[in-house]
């Protein structure tokens, strides 16, 4: 175990977590709503610092960035736990694993053997991802503490409930971060994971004028926030904050507790694409349909064909330093060649 950060000693050896934005008032002997996190005698602990329940080399595709470091390599590291309770989670085996009865696993993984790792697999980054990143920021910090000086970026693929407080503390370490946004009705929101949606659109914002590098990912599920009018509010939110945000509307498969609903239809996925690139995004991509165009990267102004993907692979890359080498116009992201 590890002492958390981030938590404020309450009356009757209660403590308070704002690491994320639920907020929890913990009592002695009971954990937060994430699973992984205890008071013990008036002191919260992280369950998980150092427990690694999946490391692995991952395409930076996958997580997915497609505008930072594209062709790259990342690190990915995960512990069990999370604080949202998605009723569609594909990872739920480790993500829900406390909930569901289970007990915290994980192989020990220090901060210095992560970066060890990814020195010795060519890693251009560490990504904190597969559950939520923001449940062992601790575990998070230390890692990017000695990564960054090594030239290693660290990026999250987070659901961004993440207060202001411990965001602003951690930026400086962020490179960059995939945030999830599930839909744009306070109602569904709650319903579909289990948390508010206001937060998340505070910490986008957030993110974005910290500094680091944004994608927004909005898995489109069939009867939940596949409306025309719910992504073309999803679309206007990301466009009036920064048009050259990437948003990932990506296909829905059946998870968890949410079978019975169909795969998305390509159709809708298509037709998402077209939404966001009318209200002014300039990068639009469809994701879990490999070798449909939308994967691809268009230059925003001439419409070259820039980067050709297959899935998480690249086929080319044409980008010269930043720029279309067509029309000459800036291409948004990092590392883009």
């Amino acid at each position: 175990m590890e002492e958390a950060r981030f938590y404020k000693k309450e009356p009757d050896q209660k403590v308070r977590c704002y690491l994320c934005s639920h907020r929890c008032l913990i009592p002695p002997d009971k954990l937060g709503i994430c699973g992984v996190r205890k008071n013990i005698d008036g002191t919260l602990y992280s369950l998980v610092y150092g427990k690694a329940i999946a490391d692995q080399l991952d395409p930076i595709e996958k997580k997915p960035f497609f505008h930072f470091y594209p062709g790259s390599r990342s690190f990915s590291i995960a512990t069990v736990g999370c604080n949202f309770r998605c009723l569609n989670c594909q990872n739920f085996s480790i993500s829900q694993i406390i909930n569901e009865g289970g007990q915290i696993i994980g192989k020990g993984l220090k901060p210095e053997q992560i970066v060890e790792s990814a020195l010795l697999n060519r890693c251009e980054s560490i990504a904190y991802t597969y559950t939520e990143p923001t449940i062992f920021l601790e575990y998070v910090l230390d890692t990017a503490k000695i990564a960054k000086p090594k030239g290693i970026k660290n990026v999250l693929v987070t659901n961004g409930y993440i207060t202001e407080e411990a965001l602003r503390e951690a930026a400086p370490l962020i490179d960059a971060a995939n945030i999830d946004l599930k839909g744009f009705n306070e109602e569904r929101h709650l319903r579909l994971c289990g948390a508010k949606l206001k937060p998340v659109l505070d910490s986008i914002r957030l993110y974005h004028d910290l500094g680091i590098w944004i994608e927004v990912t909005t898995l489109v599920i069939p009867h939940h926030n596949d409306s025309p009018e719910e992504l073309d509010q999803i679309a206007h939110f990301l466009a009036d904050l920064d048009p050259a945000i990437p948003w990932h509307v990506t296909r829905f498969s059946p998870a968890y507790k949410l079978i019975d609903e169909p795969r998305t239809p390509i159709e809708t996925l298509q037709k998402a694409r077209e939404i966001g690139l009318a209200a002014g995004l300039r990068y639009v991509y469809t994701g879990n349909i490999p070798g449909e165009m939308g994967e691809n990267t268009f230059c925003y102004q001439c419409h070259t064909l820039l980067i050709e993907r297959r899935g998480f692979f690249l086929k080319q890359n044409i980008i010269k330093e930043a720029h279309c080498p067509n029309c000459g116009v800036k291409i948004d992201g990092v590392g883009l060649g």
